[in-house]
């Protein structure tokens, strides 16, 4: 069966997205997030989707930070953004990122659903193009809506964000202790050390916070 979910947090945009994304097939199954933490529970629970509409303008998290997230967490998944931002610069920013679509909230219903097949059957969709036909490489790519913050800068020792790294990539506590050589247990205190200076409670809350700091993991290995 095919599993889709959206991620939108205007009720209506979402609930008619929803209506509209069971026409992809019969059977399909869609479900729904209003926001970026509750998507990756979703995630969690339900395991890997078929295909995953996000919007870029969520609350409490920059969207091309939810996008970056997704695609390091689960990679084999494919990422369509739908937004209402369809400029030239944040389409280049997306498909950088590795998004498998933009989709303009401007599209009528019947074109929505063309590009949501177009990506089902393993192509890139973009506005104007076919067959996974790619942007002009000279569009120039905007920077992160602010720059990267290191670890240390909101208190976390380099084994915490080494933990915290692994973490976003989707390894589970045992996997991270064989790869940095720690018993599961000290995982799981450094686990707790890290959720206490984020002020978290959970992996998934976890994730959030490292998307809204923007925090850099490039030197913490």
């Amino acid at each position: 069966m095919l599993k889709l979910l959206v991620v939108e947090d205007h009720a209506l945009v979402r609930e008619g997205l929803v209506r509209l994304l069971g026409q992809v097939e019969a059977g399909v199954e869609v479900h729904e997030s209003a926001d970026f933490e509750s998507a990756l529970t979703v995630l969690d629970n339900e395991g890997e989707f078929d295909l995953v509409l996000l919007d870029l303008a969520l609350p409490g998290i920059d969207g091309f930070a939810g996008l970056d997230i997704l695609r390091k967490r689960y990679p084999s998944m494919p990422v369509a953004v739908v937004s209402a931002f369809d400029d030239g610069p944040t389409m280049k920013r997306v498909m950088h990122l590795g998004a498998s679509g933009f989709i303009p909230k401007a599209f009528s219903g019947e074109a929505l659903l063309a590009a949501v097949r177009e990506v089902l059957a393993g192509n890139i969709f973009q506005p104007g193009s076919q067959g996974g036909a790619r942007l002009d490489d000279a569009t120039p790519v905007p920077p992160p809506s602010r720059a990267g913050v290191r670890p240390d800068e909101i208190g976390l020792t380099d084994r915490q964000a080494q933990v915290l790294a692994l973490m976003v990539r989707g390894l589970s506590n045992r996997d991270i202790a064989d790869q940095l050589g720690l018993s599961e247990g000290t995982v799981k205190i450094h686990a707790t050390a890290v959720f206490k200076t984020l002020g978290v409670n959970s992996r998934t809350q976890a994730l959030v916070a490292v998307a809204r700091y923007g925090v850099d993991f490039e030197s913490v290995f």
